[in-house]
């Protein structure tokens, strides 16, 4: 091709990009006037479009935010997917919400394994909330690995305590 006929489809190319535009205009609600409220409507979250942790801990389910996994696993327990659909439902019904899941292992293994590890058990969970419904840009995941333990004795049971994801909401 020739310098002639590469500038003549450039040319062409963004012409017809930006012909292919579309500019929406958005227009706001239309005013119905005033409605009424119910009690459970009344939460500043209701209001203001804003969610507070006292929001988060009305609900029973939502108070639980730690998933516990078995040594050297990132397969989601039974007993946790009602949480994870809770958590998911959540998020669904509340699209401007944000949450991290923060992944963490035992002291066992090496720092790059246990790294890898609470990032596959972040990952694990943000899956489940996603085939529950929930968004995936709503969530972030991130692992610190060994390095915040909850438990610090070297004992099966600390050690289990320490093997979780921490479902943390995050501020817009």
């Amino acid at each position: 091709m020739n310098a002639t006929t590469r500038l003549l489809l450039t040319a062409m190319l963004c012409t017809v990009a930006v012909a292919c535009s579309k500019k929406v205009k958005e227009t706001p609600p239309a005013d119905t006037g005033p409605t009424t409220t119910t009690p459970t409507e009344t939460t500043p979250a209701a209001t203001t479009g804003i969610y507070t942790p006292e929001d988060l801990d009305r609900d029973a389910c939502l108070r639980q935010r730690v998933v516990y996994f078995d040594f050297d696993q990132d397969t989601l327990r039974p007993e946790f997917q009602n949480i994870v659909a809770c958590h998911a439902k959540y998020l669904r019904d509340r699209p401007s919400s944000r949450m991290t899941l923060e992944g963490h292992a035992d002291e066992r293994g090496s720092r790059e394994y246990n790294v890898g590890l609470g990032e596959r058990r972040g990952n694990s969970v943000s899956s489940a909330i996603q085939a529950n419904g929930g968004s995936g840009g709503q969530i972030t995941v991130s692992s610190f690995g060994e390095e915040r333990p909850t438990c610090t004795d070297s004992t099966e049971e600390c050690w289990a305590k320490n093997r979780r994801v921490e479902i943390v909401y995050t501020a817009r």
